[in-house]
């Protein structure tokens, strides 16, 4: 009988054969697949629920793929919403919803979906939504607050900058001093409008600033809305600058001052619970202990290329 030694050299000597044949792939994927939504319980009791949403950090319209466990940075996409509200709407016993809102704001297009979406929402279960903002919920963040039947702003918290911008780099001056000069074949005269190997000319701004006014009439019109308030009265407020909690709550760009458990409670209220237990949704293996778990600071790095953004961005260029 062939000692149990000299069997195992002999399978290993197999197997590299097979391998240097290439007759044995080895897959190695780099890239983690998203699983299912989970749902967890984070406080409370009762058969009723109340789903927390969390919409932190940059709000785009896609997430980058983390590599090996690398984090991209945070970012809430029109995506995952819709995937959190997709199955909120198969559950009967979710009996209102709360918006955990911690963002500067994001892209346009994806604050105006993920409004939609939450519209939507709300139309098809009749459930309320309280929209609770906390450190920093500024431009597009505080738009999707308007998807909200009751705005509950932290204390300490900063909100407005209801506007729009749009930004890009001139790297000219930079691409001169290096040698590199950049060649353009283009269709038509403004194929390469707002292009960053040169400065915009003034009909290229005014073309701009018309691009401008056109969604900042549409965010005027949704605070209009959502705020029930006539729209010269929400213009004279939304000139891009920034509000403290309390100045929000004298303009009227917010219900009252509280905390995430008031919203809760006011959520609790709209939807005639006397218990419910607050559940989030999460991806298996993230853990989220309670109502503040996963709070992450609002993060820039994505905002790199010239988009149309709904986004508090201090700072001059």
């Amino acid at each position: 009988m062939m000692p149990l030694k000299k069997i195992t050299c002999r399978l290993f000597s197999i197997l590299l054969i097979l391998l240097l044949a290439g007759c044995v792939t080895v897959k190695v994927d780099l890239f983690e697949e998203p699983k299912p939504l989970k749902e967890k319980v984070v406080s409370g009791a009762g058969r009723d629920k109340i789903l927390l949403v969390d919409i932190s950090g940059l709000i785009v319209e896609s997430q980058p793929r983390s590599l090996l466990g690398l984090g991209m940075g945070s970012t809430t996409t029109p995506s995952r919403i819709k995937e959190e509200l997709d199955k909120a709407a198969k559950d009967k016993h979710i009996k209102a919803l709360v918006l955990r809102i911690n963002s500067p704001g994001g892209t346009v297009s994806a604050s105006d979906i993920i409004h939609h979406e939450l519209l939507a929402y709300k139309k098809e279960t009749g459930v309320p939504v309280v929209a609770c903002l906390m450190g920093l919920a500024t431009s597009g963040g505080y738009y999707l607050a308007q998807a909200g039947d009751t705005i509950v702003a932290h204390p300490t918290g900063i909100t407005g900058s209801i506007g729009v911008l749009a930004m890009k780099l001139n790297v000219k001056g930079l691409m001169d001093k290096v040698g590199v000069e950049g060649e353009m074949v283009k269709s038509g005269q403004w194929k390469d409008f707002w292009s960053p190997f040169r400065p915009a000319n003034p009909e290229e701004k005014q073309m701009m600033q018309q691009v401008i006014d056109s969604y900042y009439r549409g965010f005027v019109e949704v605070v209009a809305l959502g705020r029930k308030m006539e729209t010269k009265e929400v213009r004279k407020v939304a000139d891009g600058r920034i509000y403290t909690a309390a100045q929000a709550k004298d303009l009227g760009l917010v219900d009252s001052l509280g905390y995430l458990d008031d919203a809760i409670k006011i959520a609790k209220k709209q939807a005639g619970l006397e218990e419910a237990k607050v559940v989030r949704y999460h991806r298996p293996g993230s853990y989220r202990p309670n109502i503040y778990s996963g709070f992450p600071l609002p993060d820039l790095s994505g905002a790199v290329t010239p988009q149309f953004l709904y986004i508090w961005m201090p700072g001059e260029i």
